[in-house]
């Protein structure tokens, strides 16, 4: 830790004492955190958010890693609609109510931010050992999206700092494969939609995200709704998953990965050092007129510095030393199921039993709810501890979602 950073850890913490001492809640200049005794300040260049329930702390600390958030001017923030599940549930509250502290951090910078979010969250961990609540017991990396390869790579790199992890809906079996996943649906789009997005799979000029949620994104819905054939061939041969009970997911789909495209894009090459996208030898199926799709689709040859920085930095290994408990939704269109079993295979030939997969069965990225992430974290306890994740049932709020739980529960061995 450098002299800078201990000057700040130290004015952090003693803001602490005296926010736990004068008042039950901080105030920030951000929305507000849940209604806890929590404080922020800064690491390293990412703002932090740390929270220990004011009695009853069990000694232990989640950190939670966030997803994606797109690039902009300015020093990174906290995504603070992050700290929510898709069903209104406190990320943060729901942590303390069982008695764990919270923390988390904004990264040092927006967009591709995996390497940086690795490093952020450790420099937490650390952090937070060396503040007036001493070591934690036990530290559980949780993330979600782009923070459940934060996750992943932090748990496999740093056992020691990290007891084990819940890693959500991230890409965490092949993060090339992700990369060509995204490319892939913007090339057939531009072929089955041409004009519609301003630029190239590898050129995305300013104005697509500047106009995006008030141009682009409605005259692409519009345009996908007007003709439903070439967009059923459009997720045909992409294999980006829907709901088929609800078509219009079908637009949702391809609105949620073209988003990618114009937000990811310039970003994510600045940040490898090239342009990662390759289907220079790609054959598509299941078009109906494959011959011609391949023969007229636009071809991309991916920059070896690209493809080397991806590997050396964001691809998981699967050698663990502490459990990592993963969790998807099999319809996931944006970071797709398939990640699973291809780190599953991984950890199986590295690491035995210290991995488990939870699928969600359902349509959505990171759609989870609270009865499901509570079991994700129950797993993760029970491996690591030995024991029950207690009160897990007391902290949901219907008889439907505490039956459910109990329902996940027994199913994977969290119940007798």
């Amino acid at each position: 830790m450098t002299a800078r950073t201990a000057v700040r850890v130290a004015l952090l913490w003693g803001l602490a004492v005296a926010l736990l001492t004068a008042s039950p809640a901080a105030t920030f200049a951000q929305p507000p955190p849940p209604p806890a005794p929590c404080v922020g300040g800064l690491l390293d260049d990412a703002q932090i958010l740390v929270c220990v329930p004011p009695t009853g702390w069990n000694g232990d600390l989640v950190v939670f890693a966030h997803g994606y958030v797109a690039p902009k001017d300015g020093p990174a923030q906290i995504p603070w609609d992050q700290l929510e599940l898709p069903d209104g549930t406190s990320i943060p509250g729901i942590v303390m109510s069982l008695g764990f502290a919270f923390a988390t951090t904004s990264y040092s910078d927006d967009g591709l931010a995996i390497v940086e979010g690795v490093q952020d969250v450790t420099n937490l961990a650390a952090a937070f050992a060396k503040g007036p609540w001493g070591p934690p017991d036990h530290v559980y990396l949780v993330g979600a999206s782009e923070g459940g390869l934060v996750t992943t790579l932090a748990v496999e790199r740093s056992p020691l700092v990290f007891s084990g992890g819940v890693a959500t809906c991230g890409p965490v079996g092949d993060f090339r494969k992700q990369v060509n996943y995204w490319g892939d649906f913007r090339v057939l789009f531009d072929f089955y939609f041409p004009g519609l997005m301003p630029g190239t799979v590898t050129s995305v000029p300013a104005v697509t995200q500047e106009q995006w949620d008030l141009g682009y994104a409605p005259a692409i819905a519009e345009a996908l709704a007007a003709k439903p054939a070439l967009l059923d061939k459009l997720l045909r041969v992409s294999r980006a998953p829907f709901d088929p009970a609800q078509p219009q997911t079908k637009v949702q789909t391809a609105l949620g990965i073209l988003w990618y495209s114009a937000f990811a894009t310039t970003d994510a090459q600045t940040k490898l050092g090239g342009q990662p996208f390759d289907n220079s030898k790609r054959i598509y199926t299941g078009s109906g007129h494959d011959f011609l799709l391949n023969l007229l689709i636009e071809r991309y040859h991916a920059d070896a510095a690209a493809l080397a920085a991806i590997d050396a930095d964001y691809q998981t290994t699967g050698r663990l030393e502490v459990p990592l408990v993963t969790m998807h939704t099999t319809g996931d269109p944006v970071v797709p199921y398939w990640h699973e079993p291809l780190y599953s295979l991984k950890a199986l030939i590295g690491s035995g039993l210290l991995h488990v997969n939870l699928p969600v069965v359902r349509y959505g990225h990171c759609s989870f709810k609270a009865e499901e992430a509570l079991v994700a974290l129950g797993l993760l306890v029970l491996r690591v501890e030995g024991r029950e994740l207690l009160d897990a049932e007391r902290v949901l709020t219907t008889e439907k979602a505490r039956e459910r739980y109990r329902s996940l529960a027994r199913a994977n061995g969290l119940r007798r």
